[in-house]
């Protein structure tokens, strides 16, 4: 019978491994507490029409990406491959604008893409999502974009550099298109198939292209910027002004696009050169129209997401750096030494000692080899005839030294060394 393997795309995250996303998820959440930002968690599963009318359905994601399935109720339901659009689901559904003037809200989670796999790219992935909602005004573009360099610093992340651009609005932008368009015209046999697609149903998404021929191409369009109104060039005015003031250097980026629809004026994306080689870790912008896309009232929000899988495999530290080892290790000999050990074990880490022990009685030489393979601290040595006269030998793995222990408070013993209060 052949052995059953997960689904092409689909990754286990494994020991060694998760400790490291872990690391990323408490640093998450301690700098976005500080900035105001309070978790939501959502449903994987949402109604198709959700995506379909938030993401746009020109869009790659809704065309050719989209995990749906047509349930039991005869109701269309797709597995959510953004957070966006489920947040602002909830913010409305709920009526969260009532209580918060600005209502800020963070998710981490598994979203779902029916992409070819490939490097560093699954079908499940995971995303951190940001989304401040309620308020157009520029200094909470600015405040977003000071948290996220904020965040990736403090997880290691170095070398990094903002590029920010403005989209535009639903005034402004479509003369842009146009304009695209006209710029684009005669030039469709140098394109890929999908950008000839795109000309049709979403010309912008050319200026996200990643083949070369298209991006030589759309190198010479004209830019966004040349078409701005007067408000969308006040806003972006603005967010640099106070990008400035908070000493955060960025660049503009004309050719920058986001892929979906909802999204106008303020886009960004941060770089980093961590690995050597420039590399896109986040990217956002802000969505003014995406509540009322989704039934609700005209509510504005800006926000960002992070590649759970792209962020962790730019990180300098190894995974190594992120397991926490046994504080205590018992090595027991005999039968009533291993009972003893075994309960002490248990008592040991109810007390919040990280504490092993081998089930397997094995000679006191390879229990030892087993401690230091775990790189405990310390390992407690008690056989048949330290039960007998009440006491045990402990070991300081790090120092090379030992000291006698009567097994009356054993515990409270182990814990003042653990802890550090007698040398």
């Amino acid at each position: 019978m052949d052995k059953i393997t997960s689904i092409r795309g689909f990754k286990d995250i494994l020991p060694g491994e998760t400790e490291k996303w872990a690391f990323v998820e408490e640093k998450a959440r301690e700098i976005f507490t500080n900035f105001g930002i309070r978790e939501i968690k959502i449903p994987i599963l949402e109604k198709t029409e959700l995506f379909t009318r938030g993401i746009g359905e020109a869009t790659d994601i809704v065309e050719k990406e989209m995990y749906t399935f047509r349930d039991r109720g005869n109701e269309y339901l797709t597995l959510r491959p953004e957070a966006t659009a489920s947040v602002i689901r909830a913010y409305l559904e709920h009526n969260m604008h009532e209580s918060e003037p600005l209502t800020k809200l963070f998710t981490i989670g598994p979203m779902f893409r029916r992409e070819r796999p490939q490097k560093g790219r699954f079908r499940q992935f995971h995303q951190i999502n940001v989304e401040m909602i309620g308020q157009k005004d520029p200094r909470v573009d600015a405040e977003l974009m000071l948290m996220l360099v904020e965040f990736l610093s403090a997880v290691g992340l170095s070398n990094l550099k903002l590029e920010i651009n403005s989209l535009g609005c639903p005034r402004c932008r479509p003369a842009f298109r146009e304009t695209v368009i006209s710029f684009l015209r005669g030039k469709e046999n140098g394109l890929c198939p999908d950008c000839r697609r795109r000309l049709k149903t979403n010309p912008l998404r050319i200026f996200d292209c990643k083949v070369e021929t298209c991006r030589e191409i759309i190198s010479l369009a004209p830019v966004i910027l040349d078409f701005l109104c007067d408000e969308c060039k006040e806003h972006f005015e603005k967010v640099k002004e106070y990008l400035t003031i908070f000493g955060i250097s960025f660049e503009i980026n004309t050719k920058m696009v986001r892929g979906l629809d909802y999204y106008t004026q303020t886009a960004f994306e941060v770089i980093t050169e961590s690995l050597g080689a420039q590399n896109a870790v986040a990217g956002g912008g802000r969505y003014d129209g995406l509540s009322k896309e989704l039934g609700g009232e005209d509510f504005p929000g800006i926000g960002f997401a992070i590649g759970f899988e792209r962020l962790i495999s730019m990180m300098p530290m190894k995974k190594e750096d992120f397991v926490k080892h046994p504080r205590l290790f018992i090595a027991a000999l005999g039968e009533d030494a291993q009972k003893f050990a075994f309960t002490l074990t248990n008592k040991l880490r109810m007390a919040g000692i990280r504490t092993e022990m081998d089930l397997s009685d094995k000679s006191l030489k390879s229990q030892m080899k087993r401690s230091n393979k775990l790189s405990c601290t310390y390992t407690l040595i008690v056989g048949q005839k330290e039960l007998e006269e009440n006491k045990a030998e402990l070991r300081n793995m790090e120092e090379g030294t030992q000291e006698t222990l009567e097994l009356d408070n054993i515990i409270e013993k182990i814990e003042t060394r653990i802890k550090g209060l007698v040398p």
